[in-house]
Protein backbone atom coordinates (compact mmCIF):
# COMPACT_ATOMS: atom_id res chain seq x y z
CA UNK A 1 0.00 0.00 0.00
CA UNK A 2 1.31 3.62 -0.75
CA UNK A 3 1.93 6.18 2.04
CA UNK A 4 -1.38 8.28 1.18
CA UNK A 5 -3.23 4.90 0.97
CA UNK A 6 -1.94 3.64 4.38
CA UNK A 7 -2.46 6.75 6.14
CA UNK A 8 -5.89 7.41 4.85
CA UNK A 9 -6.95 3.47 5.54
CA UNK A 10 -5.88 4.08 8.98
CA UNK A 11 -8.29 7.30 9.16
CA UNK A 12 -5.11 10.12 9.65
CA UNK A 13 -6.24 12.03 6.66
CA UNK A 14 -8.90 14.78 6.93
CA UNK A 15 -7.67 16.56 4.14
CA UNK A 16 -5.14 17.10 1.81
CA UNK A 17 -3.62 19.31 -0.76
CA UNK A 18 -4.98 18.62 -4.65
CA UNK A 19 -2.11 15.74 -5.82
CA UNK A 20 -0.56 15.31 -2.49
CA UNK A 21 -1.73 11.47 -3.38
CA UNK A 22 0.28 10.97 -6.43
CA UNK A 23 3.19 13.82 -5.29
CA UNK A 24 4.07 11.07 -2.23
CA UNK A 25 3.73 7.85 -5.18
CA UNK A 26 5.67 9.47 -7.50
CA UNK A 27 8.91 11.50 -5.35
CA UNK A 28 10.52 10.76 -2.04
CA UNK A 29 9.72 13.93 0.39
CA UNK A 30 10.93 15.23 3.38
CA UNK A 31 8.81 15.65 6.23
CA UNK A 32 9.30 17.16 9.63
CA UNK A 33 8.03 17.12 13.36
CA UNK A 34 9.03 18.98 16.20
CA UNK A 35 9.02 17.24 19.55
CA UNK A 36 9.85 19.59 23.45
CA UNK A 37 12.72 18.87 24.92
CA UNK A 38 11.72 20.15 28.37
CA UNK A 39 11.82 16.38 29.80
CA UNK A 40 13.99 13.52 28.67
CA UNK A 41 11.35 11.53 28.13
CA UNK A 42 8.26 11.80 25.24
CA UNK A 43 4.72 11.46 26.33
CA UNK A 44 1.72 8.86 25.09
CA UNK A 45 0.60 11.42 22.92
CA UNK A 46 3.83 11.74 20.51
CA UNK A 47 3.79 8.64 19.60
CA UNK A 48 0.84 9.18 17.10
CA UNK A 49 3.32 11.77 15.45
CA UNK A 50 6.32 9.10 15.92
CA UNK A 51 4.66 7.00 13.78
CA UNK A 52 3.60 9.29 11.13
CA UNK A 53 7.37 9.71 11.13
CA UNK A 54 7.83 5.99 11.11
CA UNK A 55 5.20 5.25 8.29
CA UNK A 56 7.15 7.96 5.79
CA UNK A 57 10.49 6.47 6.51
CA UNK A 58 9.44 2.84 5.54
CA UNK A 59 7.68 4.29 2.16
CA UNK A 60 10.94 5.58 1.27
CA UNK A 61 10.81 8.97 2.40
CA UNK A 62 13.03 11.06 4.76
CA UNK A 63 12.02 11.99 8.32
CA UNK A 64 13.15 14.60 10.64
CA UNK A 65 12.38 14.82 14.30
CA UNK A 66 12.86 18.31 15.53
CA UNK A 67 13.83 19.49 18.94
CA UNK A 68 15.49 21.41 21.35
CA UNK A 69 15.41 25.61 20.53
CA UNK A 70 13.64 28.19 23.18
CA UNK A 71 10.75 25.89 23.48
CA UNK A 72 13.33 23.46 25.92
CA UNK A 73 15.67 26.39 27.30
CA UNK A 74 11.99 28.03 28.56
CA UNK A 75 10.21 25.12 29.74
CA UNK A 76 6.18 24.11 29.88
CA UNK A 77 3.99 26.37 30.51
CA UNK A 78 2.33 26.23 34.10
CA UNK A 79 -1.22 27.07 35.30
CA UNK A 80 -0.42 27.40 38.70
CA UNK A 81 3.62 28.79 38.47
CA UNK A 82 6.19 30.24 36.17
CA UNK A 83 7.85 27.99 33.68
CA UNK A 84 10.80 26.23 34.68
CA UNK A 85 14.17 27.95 32.75
CA UNK A 86 15.87 25.10 31.94
CA UNK A 87 20.02 25.06 31.22
CA UNK A 88 21.63 24.29 28.13
CA UNK A 89 23.24 20.56 29.37
CA UNK A 90 19.15 19.70 30.74
CA UNK A 91 18.03 20.43 27.18
CA UNK A 92 20.81 18.20 25.63
CA UNK A 93 20.33 15.70 28.03
CA UNK A 94 17.06 15.45 27.19
CA UNK A 95 17.19 15.68 23.48
CA UNK A 96 19.35 12.35 23.91
CA UNK A 97 16.71 10.67 26.19
CA UNK A 98 14.19 11.77 23.41
CA UNK A 99 16.49 10.02 20.56
CA UNK A 100 16.70 7.16 22.09
CA UNK A 101 13.34 7.04 22.60
CA UNK A 102 12.66 7.59 18.73
CA UNK A 103 15.67 5.02 17.97
CA UNK A 104 12.85 2.50 18.33
CA UNK A 105 10.66 3.90 15.28
CA UNK A 106 12.92 5.76 13.24
CA UNK A 107 16.51 4.47 11.58
CA UNK A 108 19.13 6.72 12.00
CA UNK A 109 21.26 4.41 10.36
CA UNK A 110 19.21 3.63 7.05
CA UNK A 111 20.97 3.93 3.48
CA UNK A 112 18.26 4.98 1.36
CA UNK A 113 16.28 7.46 3.81
CA UNK A 114 17.73 8.03 6.73
CA UNK A 115 15.73 9.50 9.75
CA UNK A 116 17.35 12.66 11.36
CA UNK A 117 17.17 14.10 15.00
CA UNK A 118 17.93 18.19 14.42
CA UNK A 119 18.38 20.44 17.86
CA UNK A 120 17.29 23.92 16.49
CA UNK A 121 19.28 24.80 19.66
CA UNK A 122 22.52 23.19 18.35
CA UNK A 123 22.00 21.92 15.02
CA UNK A 124 22.02 18.76 13.52
CA UNK A 125 22.78 15.71 16.11
CA UNK A 126 22.15 13.03 13.69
Amino acid sequence: MDLYGELEWRGLVYGATEGVRDVLAREKVTGYIGFDPTAASLHVGSLLQMMALARMQRAGHSPIALVGGGTGLIGDPKPTSERALLTVEQVQANVEGIRGQLARFLDFESSSAPGRLVDKGGGLTK
